[in-house]
Parts: C-alpha cells; sequence; structure tokens
C-alpha cells in the first residue's frame, strides 16, 4: 500500500509525541511492506509565528491532498492574546474539521489492564475493565453555530443549531461501531431542556428502528451521563453525542483511565478519511522536556491505520505492542507510581518499536 500521510505536529509537547508515532509508523510500513510518505507542516502558534496564520494554505492544501492527517497539538498561553478567530483552536483546529469535512469524532477510552490501579476509581468500579467509545458530532452544534456579543458588552449569544441530515449521518456511525463492540448505544442530550436535544432524540430513535434493531438503544441526560462514567462506567458501550457534550464527556472518561496521555482520537467523515490526534492539549508546561507519553499519539496512529488505511492486522500490531510495553511495566511519569522508573517520550516510543520487532 502506497500512502501519504500529512503530518502537522503543531505546538508544545506535538513535535516530540508525533515524532514517536512517525517512527511507529515508518516500522509498520517497513514490517508489513507498505510505503508510507510523510507531508510534514506547521499548524496552530508556530504556523502563526512562521506565517502570521494558524492555519496556512500550504498546510490546509496538504492535508486535503493526503490520504490522512496525523495531528498534535495547537495552542499554548504564547497565543492566547490573539483575537478569537485567529487563536490556533478556532483558526487551525475548528476549520481544519469544517474544511476536511471531519464530521464524526471517535474516542475511545480504555483501562488497559497492566493500568488498572492507576484510574482514579474504585477496583470494584472497574471490575474486569473499561472499554467504551465516545462518538462525537464534530462540526455542528454550540462550537459552529452563531456567536453574537451585544453592541454594549453586557449581553452576549451562543446558537446551537443542528439538522435531520447532520444528526443522521454522526447516528450511523455510533450504530455501526456498535455491532463491532457489544450492540449498545447510549444517545447522550438534555432533552428536558433543549429543542435540538429533542430533535436528536426523535431522529436517533427513528433512524435505529429503522436500520438497526439488532442494536440496543437508550437515552441519558447529559448531568446523569457525567455522574454514571464515575459511577458505573461499565455500564456504556457506545456514547453518542452533540459537539460540546462529547468534548466534556470525553475528557471526564479519559481521566478515569488513569491518564489523559493514553487516549487516542479519530475525526472521520463519510468516504473514511481522518485526521487523528491524541486527545490532550499542547502541555506547554513539559514541553521540550522529554517527559511527554507518546502512547496516546502512537494509538492514534494505530486508528489511522485501521479506519482510513482499513489495515486491521497492522492496527493490531501496535495496539498488542503498546499492551505488552505496559505490561512489562514501561511507565512515563504521567502514569508511573511513585517510585516506579518513568521513562522518557523517546525511551517509551523505542520500547513500542522493539516490541514491533519481536
Amino acid at each position: 500500500m502506497k500512502k501519504t500521510i500529512a503530518v502537522i505536529a503543531g505546538d508544545g509537547i506535538g513535535p516530540e509525541i508525533v515524532g514517536e508515532a512517525v517512527k511507529v509508523l515508518k516500522k509498520v510500513a517497513e514490517k508489513f511492506g507498505h510505503d508510507f510518505t510523510f507531508d510534514e507542516k506547521l499548524v496552530g502558534g508556530a504556523a502563526y509565528d512562521a506565517f502570521g496564520d494558524c492555519l496556512p494554505d500550504d498546510t490546509l492544501a496538504a492535508c486535503k491532498g493526503a490520504d490522512a492527517v496525523l495531528l498534535g497539538a495547537v495552542g499554548g498561553p504564547k497565543w492566547d492574546a490573539l483575537p478569537g478567530p485567529k487563536r490556533p483552536e478556532k483558526r487551525a483546529l475548528l476549520t481544519l474539521r469544517k474544511e476536511l469535512g471531519l464530521f464524526a469524532n471517535l474516542r475511545p477510552a480504555k483501562v488497559w489492564s497492566a493500568l488498572k490501579d492507576a484510574s482514579p476509581l474504585r477496583p470494584d468500579i472497574i471490575g474486569e475493565g473499561l472499554d467504551l467509545l465516545v462518538v462525537r458530532e464534530l462540526t455542528g452544534g454550540v462550537y459552529f453555530g452563531e456567536h453574537v456579543r451585544a453592541a454594549d458588552g453586557q449581553s452576549a449569544l451562543d446558537k446551537m443549531p443542528y439538522s435531520v441530515p447532520e444528526i443522521e449521518r454522526i447516528a450511523r456511525t455510533a450504530f455501526a461501531a456498535a455491532r463491532t463492540r457489544r450492540s449498545h448505544v447510549t444517545c447522550v442530550d438534555k432533552a428536558n431542556v433543549l429543542e435540538t436535544s429533542r430533535l436528536w432524540r426523535e431522529v436517533v430513535q427513528r433512524l435505529r428502528d429503522a436500520e438497526y434493531a439488532d442494536v440496543e438503544l437508550d437515552f441519558m441526560y447529559v448531568d446523569n451521563a457525567a455522574m454514571q462514567l464515575v459511577r458505573a462506567p461499565s455500564r456504556f458501550d457506545v456514547i453518542l453525542t452533540e459537539n460540546m457534550f462529547g468534548d466534556i464527556l470525553s475528557d471526564e472518561a479519559s481521566q478515569i483511565t488513569g491518564s489523559i496521555g493514553m487516549l487516542p482520537s479519530a475525526s472521520l467523515r463519510a468516504d473514511g478519511f481522518g485526521m487523528y490526534e491524541p486527545i490532550h492539549g499542547s502541555a506547554p508546561d513539559i514541553a521540550g522536556r522529554g517527559i511527554a507519553n507518546p502512547l496516546a499519539t502512537i494509538l492514534s496512529a494505530a486508528m489511522l491505520l485501521r479506519h482510513t488505511f482499513g489495515l486491521s492486522a497492522e492496527a493490531d500490531a501496535v495496539e498488542s505492542a503498546v499492551g505488552a510495553v505496559l505490561a512489562r511495566g514501561a511507565r512515563t511519569p504521567d502514569i508511573a507510581k511513585s517510585g516506579e522508573k518513568a521513562l522518557s517520550t523517546t525511551e517509551m516510543g523505542a520500547a513500542v518499536l522493539a516490541e514491533l520487532d519481536r
């Protein structure tokens, strides 16, 4: 297989963690006989410093022309004073999602068997394990609605629009994912207050009855879902929700796994094209210190192999390598216990590469 991957490492720890993921993808290409080309471009604050734009035309064109995109993280205090539309998060991330048509965000949250004691939840709550998937709508809702500040500055308005086609396409993604897992979807909303949530319920229920009768469906208010994630997380299989609720709940889910440094994500469009990134931010406080956990980015690369390239065996190999190094006690500072040896970013990446060579 011959593919081009646009690599946009971004800011903070982005270049460090993406560098390790690229090494893993190169090893996969070597081991399985593929030809991956890596097209590296600037994005975020780094691009602003170089070109005065957090998403230069050249970077956007490279992403559109590639077969997949691997992203690190964007933003940091250095660029917080920029006007809202020019800031890395809005100009780079939101624009990329919209321009690339990435409407479906998949965020798996898994407690690895070797890291059960890293979770802040009690062992009896974790039980035999925790493995859920948040399917978040990514290009609609309040993040992309109209934002208005009154002329006198004393009030503001943010609109939360959704259409039936937008809801149907993300719901299909969730139901299809559930069929490969435990066939249970929980649609999370605030239907007791929001009209958009009531529309979500109508559309999701109708679609399930018409096309996915084999998948169990229930509904839950977002405040209850936030509580249940820490009270009984194993009740969830696939969580389907809109943009803002998905952003919040997936970050909460990341914490119950023990470290946000372990969670990957995929942002997909209908034809399978995707942008892959760890769900954590740029972590400027530890940038350049070589202590960032690269596993979320490496696992994002595994998702790239699986979802966009259709290379399940290769993705399995990467995920198995991560599981094996964790089982042998490899830890970066975020997942190490007091007194345990902590590996650097490059050392953890090297451990995964070595396991792939076995």
